[in-house]
């Protein structure tokens, strides 16, 4: 595939309660700001927040399934989190191409998250390998219907 510098892709997702419960559950990260609206209330946040890697898998999912694709390697990802993202907020994810060593196949992306109102909430760069990339699979295709239930997560008592 021929790469070139400002070359870019996006996906959109909406954070759901089902996401951060599922999130939490694979991670094993209970943290009761994610989970627990009470204790999310009596926070500087006011409700519930997704985590922050939860939006940062965002981008993953974009340059594994979209651009550049499968077969995509991460080799880094920097993220800085600058705003929270709340459950119901829809995360657009953004990889803009600002680098392409074709010698080496390694492309250098600036990787950006903006919620449903153009507010930045994330910005960071990835490098990836992108010599075994292959035919791009549409993100509509990945998940075919919603993951199964989950049981609820048991949270530590907070004061």
């Amino acid at each position: 595939m021929d790469y070139f510098v400002g070359q870019s892709a996006s996906l959109t997702r909406t954070v759901t309660e089902t996401d951060v419960e599922a999130f939490a559950w694979v991670t094993g990260d209970a943290n009761p700001v994610h989970l627990d609206e009470e204790h999310a209330a009596r926070t500087r946040f006011g409700r519930r927040i997704a985590h922050g890697m939860l939006v940062g898998s965002y981008i993953s999912a974009l340059l594994g399934s979209e651009f550049p694709g499968p077969g995509t390697i991460y080799m880094t990802q920097t993220m800085k989190f600058l705003r929270p993202v709340y459950l119901g907020d829809t995360v657009t994810v953004t990889a803009t191409v600002t680098n392409y060593r074709e010698d080496k196949q390694i492309l250098t992306m600036l990787t950006e998250c903006f919620n449903q109102d153009g507010e930045k909430v994330l910005t960071g760069e990835a490098v990836c390998l992108v010599s075994d990339v292959v035919e791009r699979v549409p993100i509509a295709t990945v998940r075919k219907s919603p993951p199964p239930p989950l049981r609820r997560m048991q949270l530590p008592k907070t004061p």
